[in-house]
């Protein structure tokens, strides 16, 4: 099979285009030819050597595919079977493994592609909105990069359950994206001076109930001081850097406030809250309720390309990558 491998870390070019042997399902596995493989910035991470990995490696975890085999002791499965995951080893590949109990069906309504690109960004919206800070109707919620694949769909959840969006974007193009889901406010972030002034503008002093911050460090300031007296920041990312350094005595200055950072691995931790959480998702998107943006499809031997445009900040909605 044809598969991408990074032999050193490094920028783009590490994304090396090569032929490695098909693996083989081992107990409990599912073996699945990929359709379409998510592109994230855990792999940019993991490709410049900030995330550690044995060398050398295939980066990705997030596809979906058809099952070709099955490995010993696998029940609920079957060849043919269109599955998604967040869970697999390998996805930058023609083939890719899977524990079984990490792998959900996909609905014959919903195409693999679609499936690919809303596992991950999707699953992790659902316990963002629904289990980090639970939204409420009414609530105001300040999202930073609203025009991208998380953005977008954290801001149909967040109204869908009745909240208004703030939403930070760079660009009129990326405000009418915005705009298009929901997003009720728009801060172009790169026309005021201080964004969390605006924020106190457009709620009249007050504050909002909840940030979800996906960008770290160029952002965290600003969302802190965005937030009403114990309010929470929702710091899911790090797409400009890590915040290095804090004291949590701003929490106490700035109202008793609340700071998370919290993971999409613990809150899928057992095969039932993956199922739950999956049923929620598909459930929404199915009959058009939740609209799954790609942004970008590349061709496999492209990922160096496809990483290059995710690093730039510059894309809309998801990228992909086709084998």
């Amino acid at each position: 099979m044809k598969a991408i491998v990074v032999s050193e870390t490094g920028g783009p070019e590490a994304l090396d285009y090569v032929d490695r042997p098909a693996p083989e399902p081992g107990p409990g596995q599912l073996l699945v030819e990929v359709a379409a493989a998510g592109v994230n910035f855990i792999e940019i991470y993991q490709r410049t050597g900030y995330y550690p990995q044995p060398l050398p490696f295939t980066p990705g975890t997030e596809f979906a595919g058809t099952v070709t085999a099955l490995g010993e002791g696998v029940s609920g499965f079957a060849v043919g079977d269109h599955v998604a995951t967040v869970g697999g080893a390998g996805s930058y590949a023609q083939f890719s493994l899977v524990e079984a109990d990490r792998a959900v069906r996909v609905p014959a309504a919903i195409d693999l592609e679609t499936a690919a690109a809303a596992i991950l960004q999707g699953l992790t919206a659902h316990y963002l909105t629904t289990s980090t800070w639970p939204v409420q109707k009414d609530q105001t919620v300040l999202i930073h990069a609203a025009a991208g694949g998380m953005g977008l769909l954290l801001t149909q959840l967040v109204k869908a359950r009745g909240a208004r969006v703030i939403g930070t974007v760079s660009t009129p193009e990326k405000e009418a994206k915005a705009r298009a889901v929901g997003a009720d406010e728009i801060i172009r972030y790169t026309e005021v001076d201080d964004l969390a002034a605006e924020v106190r503008r457009l709620t009249d002093g007050r504050g909002v109930d909840v940030a979800y911050d996906g960008v770290g460090k160029t952002t965290f300031d600003a969302s802190l001081a965005s937030l009403r007296p114990r309010g929470m920041l929702v710091l899911f990312g790090a797409s400009s850097g890590p915040v290095t350094e804090f004291d949590p005595r701003r929490l106490q200055a700035g109202g008793s406030l609340f700071l998370t950072r919290p993971t999409l691995v613990h809150y899928i931790a057992t095969p039932e809250e993956l199922a739950w959480r999956s049923r929620e998702l598909f459930a929404a998107i199915e009959p058009g309720e939740l609209a799954i943006t790609v942004g970008g499809r590349y061709p496999l031997e492209e990922a160096g390309a496809a990483h290059t445009a995710l690093e730039s900040r510059g894309t809309v909605g998801k990228l992909l990558l086709i084998p």
